[in-house]
């Protein structure tokens, strides 16, 4: 308490210009300690009781911090109600102080026992236990509890074995463990403050209780001298539940250090400290920083928070900004710190989460957590205030509940992509050359005119066979490459319209078998242009050879009859198959290759067999302009290896064009040779 006061003081952002005064009271007992609850209300001194005199009356303190127990909050808290003085507690977490029309203006920094109660029977459902026996202490804490566990046990078919409450007299507790064992209870549920806890557990040592399970309540699950005792571990196995973990303090440490070091130096000599309840400490000056420390961590924060619950509705009531508060004149009365409570949907153990990012919890309490923001594929949507600061007028069963986990990050189902941080899923959207789009019915439509000038030329060569034309234009050979440039262009239609297998095979398999086998056409053509001009003098008997035994026609069986048993092969074993590429926010509707290997292996035969085409026509570049079928040769062969590198090496976020591509290209380089073909 006196560090986040400090901490508050030295701030120049809450509270700038305003100090904090504080007294701290040891809640010794209810007799002893009303002495100091009446203090607080006192105007002018001690043990001047205040009666309504028909002026204003302001209390000595805004404010009052505690006390820790609910028995103790209970017999106090009524005497500073009628003046709506705030009471913030750490500790209490008694069910009656829920209760509007009598504690209303009762805040506290923890919840309620009834959502410790209902974590506590979740855990034995849980376990599969439902012979449980409830040890309390005498006071409203355990009262309580037990009467909210008895409420709950019943729709989860658990049953109340045995209940009893610890003795003060520590002689008596043996009773309890003889009446546990003559229940046959294995379960012992032990919701009590640590001073009576304290007694009970060294006694099941002593009395050395084995193979039970122990539950241990919020008050004593972290206590460290229960933690160090000699043998503990032999009375079974024990669960705690904890309202929240250890919450570091920046600076906390540091701050113990200091104090124990100046409260060494300046030992406490004034008598009439000493004699007030509460202001006796004989163990202070032995006491050692790391001592203090290593005491029960899970209570740090609460009080922490409950300061600064008390600083912030101050700082609103006097209208505070950041470097003064407008009021500061003003005398600030206790109803007014209540009232900025209320206003507040109160103070939260940790802030809201931002848009699309989750919560993790960080103990025990939902209201302490921090936020992890949700990774690219997952969404979250929530919409849920939990407030650690609960107060009467807004009970945490009352609070909205989430319209989503808000702990977890949702993932998207396959056909749907999010950001990081997003709030929700979009459908990924089906990529593929759609029959309607314009770049389809522009292929179409040239595919279309290739296959109809090829055939045109084709009747047009037919009704002209015999004539000089057509025969230096290759004659027969002229006839099967304008049949297999107009099959290929029929591949063209396989790459428009949603991918089946069987338009995945022919995609690929027709257009590769016709167009080398047209290639090779064009490959034996420029050869024999090139033999007749600058080889058939020099190797006479070779070409003789050639010619006489139809060299052409076995060249272009041969290739073709590769290419065919390379596709057969490739589509017997494994062939091209459709295939989803799922992209960041689209589906592209793709195709495999098949077999990899073989699929190289045409690649490189189709390689081999165009490079060769493309060095005996490049030789055939300076030929008399009567046979410069080399130039279109050449010419439609560039554009050929420009698109397979092109489409082959596109990366996978492209290849919905890829196809595309392929197809445009090969269908310029058909149009670019027919035009060429035709006889000057």
């Amino acid at each position: 308490m006196r560090f986040a006061i400090e901490e508050i003081n030295n701030s120049t952002l809450l509270l700038p210009g305003v100090s904090l005064g504080y007294e701290i009271f040891d809640y010794c007992s209810d007799l002893l300690s009303y002495g100091a609850a009446l203090e607080f209300l006192t105007q002018k001194g001690r043990g001047a009781i205040p009666v309504w005199n028909g002026t204003n009356y302001r209390p000595k303190v805004i404010s009052v911090t505690g006390p820790f127990g609910s028995s103790q909050t209970i017999s106090v808290t009524p005497l500073y109600m009628p003046e709506m003085i705030p009471m913030v507690t750490h500790g209490a977490s008694s069910v009656q102080l829920s209760y509007k029309n009598r504690f209303p203006s009762f805040y506290r920094t923890i919840p309620s026992d009834k959502y410790q109660v209902e974590s506590i029977v979740r855990i034995l459902r849980q376990l599969n236990r439902n012979w449980v026996a409830f040890i309390g202490g005498d006071n409203d804490y355990s009262r309580d509890a037990l009467a909210v566990f008895q409420d709950e046990i019943r729709p989860a078919n658990i049953c109340l074995a045995y209940q009893d409450t610890i003795p003060q007299n520590k002689s008596l507790i043996g009773r309890l463990f003889n009446n546990i064992a003559m229940f046959n209870v294995q379960v012992i549920l032990v919701f009590a403050n640590v001073e009576f806890v304290i007694p009970f557990i060294q006694k099941a040592i002593d009395l050395r209780v084995k193979e039970k399970i122990w539950i241990a309540s919020e008050t004593w699950s972290m206590n460290q001298e229960l933690i160090k005792k000699s043998q503990i571990e032999r009375i079974g196995t024990v669960l705690g539940v904890t309202v929240q973990t250890h919450k570091d303090l920046r600076g906390f440490d540091e701050f113990i250090n200091n104090t124990v070091k100046s409260r060494h130096e300046n030992a406490c000599t004034d008598m009439d400290l000493k004699e007030r309840c509460g202001q006796i400490c004989s163990d202070c000056n032995s006491t050692s920083a790391q001592t203090i420390i290593g005491e029960d961590p899970t209570y740090s924060f609460v009080i922490y928070s409950a300061v600064y619950a008390v600083a912030h509705a101050l700082h609103n009531a006097l209208r505070c900004g950041t470097w003064k508060c407008a009021n500061s004149e003003i005398i600030a009365y206790p109803y007014m710190v209540t009232e900025a409570l209320q206003q507040a949907p109160v103070l939260q153990c940790s802030s809201e989460c931002k848009s699309g990012s989750r919560r993790v919890q960080t103990g025990f309490h939902t209201c302490c957590f921090d936020c992890e923001i949700c990774a690219e594929g997952k969404y979250i949507n929530h919409t849920v205030s939990v407030h650690i600061l609960e107060s009467v007028t807004q009970t945490f069963s009352s609070l909205p509940r989430p319209t989503a986990d808000p702990y977890s990050c949702i993932a998207c189902q396959k056909d749907e992509w999010a950001r990081i941080g997003s709030t929700s899923c979009t459908k990924r959207s089906i990529e593929y050359l759609h029959s309607d789009a314009p770049l389809a019915i522009f292929l179409m439509f040239q595919a279309s005119s290739i296959i109809l000038i090829s055939m045109a030329i084709l009747v047009l060569f037919l009704c002209k066979n015999d004539t000089p034309v057509v025969k230096s234009a290759g004659g027969r050979l002229c006839f099967l490459m304008l049949c297999c440039l107009s099959m290929s262009s029929i591949s063209v239609f396989f790459h428009i319209g949603k991918p089946t297998e069987a338009i995945c095979t022919l995609r690929n398999s027709v257009f590769v078998v016709f167009y080398l086998a047209c290639l090779s056409c064009l490959a034996v053509r420029s050869f024999q242009i090139v033999c007749i001009f600058k080889m058939a003098a020099k190797l006479p008997k070779a070409y003789d050879f050639w010619v006489k035994h139809g060299g052409q026609w076995i060249t272009i069986i041969t290739t073709t009859v590769i290419m065919l048993f390379l596709c057969i092969l490739w589509i017997a074993i494994e062939g091209p198959k459709p295939n989803q590429i799922t992209l960041y926010s689209e589906v592209i509707l793709d195709r495999t290759y098949g077999v990899i290997p073989i699929f190289y292996v045409i690649v490189l035969f189709a390689a081999l067999l165009g490079i060769a085409c493309f060095s005996f026509a490049y030789m055939g570049t300076d030929l008399p302009k009567n046979y410069n079928e080399g130039k279109s040769i050449t010419f439609s062969l560039l554009i050929f290896f420009i698109s397979w590198v092109i489409s082959d090496g596109a990366p996978v976020y492209q290849r919905k064009a890829h196809t595309l591509r392929q197809s445009l290209l090969c269908a310029v380089q058909s149009v670019w040779y027919t035009l060429w073909l035709l006889p000057p």
